[in-house]
């Protein structure tokens, strides 16, 4: 077997190859140059590590898109939490019962979300894209997303769930950069908080059915109760299977574990043509 004439053949089909292996022709010369049996046996494993090095890297277009999609959906939240939090709604929201709390809370969430596109901007330098104009009645929709506080926490509500479900079905594609990775599961975690924040906020003020009977996680497919429209977030929610494992067929207290409770101690994540469906109505 002789690997050098093996990445010649390949370099014919792929270009590129000669160079992402680079420098690393140089070890596999002083691997072919060992007499022992021992590192001839070895070559094998050791050629397939130096092909998934090679090819696990990824490329920066293919970064710079995910964190670009992440901007956006961080640029419609930061302007959201902006618009219903300056003074003159926060007023408007007090005479319909927000307290002190929940004001500070919201304030604290508009500023992570600042946070995050400061953040997704720096990383992404003059490749991040132009914050884009929204129309957060989307396009009527909900034409009192800014006068009233329950349609405002709603639609807050359906943006962090989102936004939730958007990072982690991106996850896989940043597997080749640990360091953006962990990046987004940080954010991940954080939009995570949020979101649960606000379901609590909302069972709090207990002002409809389904503001009552709100969790701070999702259960199956239940909407944010503000109509059909947003429906779309929880689409996949009430999957009942992990890796193959049926999880309701899994005996838990009192006998096998229920729908509501496989759903709940499972979340999912959502396509990336899925996010922008749910988020194209809010960009004027």
């Amino acid at each position: 077997m002789n690997l050098l004439n093996i990445i010649k053949e390949i370099e014919t089909v792929d270009p590129e190859f000669n160079e992402r292996i680079s420098p690393r022709r140089a070890a596999i010369k002083n691997i072919t140059s060992f007499g022992s049996k021992i590192a001839i046996a070895a070559l094998p494993m050791a050629f397939a590590t130096l092909f998934k090095k090679a090819y696990g890297q990824q490329s920066t277009a293919d970064v710079n898109a995910v964190l670009n999609f992440a901007l956006t959906l961080e640029y419609l939240e930061s302007e959201f939490y902006a618009a219903g939090t300056n003074s003159t709604r926060s007023a408007l929201f007090t005479t319909q019962g927000q307290s002190t709390a929940a004001a500070s809370a919201l304030l604290r969430i508009a500023g992570d979300e600042n946070a995050h596109v400061a953040f997704l901007k720096s990383v992404l330098g003059t490749a991040a894209i132009a914050k884009p104009a929204f129309d957060f009645t989307a396009k009527g929709t909900f034409p009192t997303v800014f006068t009233n506080y329950d349609t405002f926490l709603a639609v807050a509500q359906a943006f962090e769930d989102t936004g939730v479900r958007a990072y982690k079905g991106q996850a896989p594609s940043l597997v080749g950069n640990k360091v953006v990775l962990t990046a987004a599961l940080n954010l991940h975690s954080v939009e995570a908080r949020h979101a649960s924040h606000l379901r609590q906020m909302r069972r709090g003020r207990a002002t409809s059915i389904a503001a009552s009977a709100m969790k701070p996680w999702i259960t199956g497919t239940n909407d944010t109760g503000i109509g059909t429209s947003v429906d779309a977030i929880y689409a996949g929610e009430n999957n009942v299977s992990q890796s193959g494992v049926t999880i309701t067929s899994i005996m838990g207290v009192g006998g096998n574990i229920s729908t509501n409770a496989a759903t709940e101690a499972f979340d999912e994540p959502l396509t990336k043509a899925a996010v922008l469906a749910i988020v194209t109505p809010f960009l004027a």
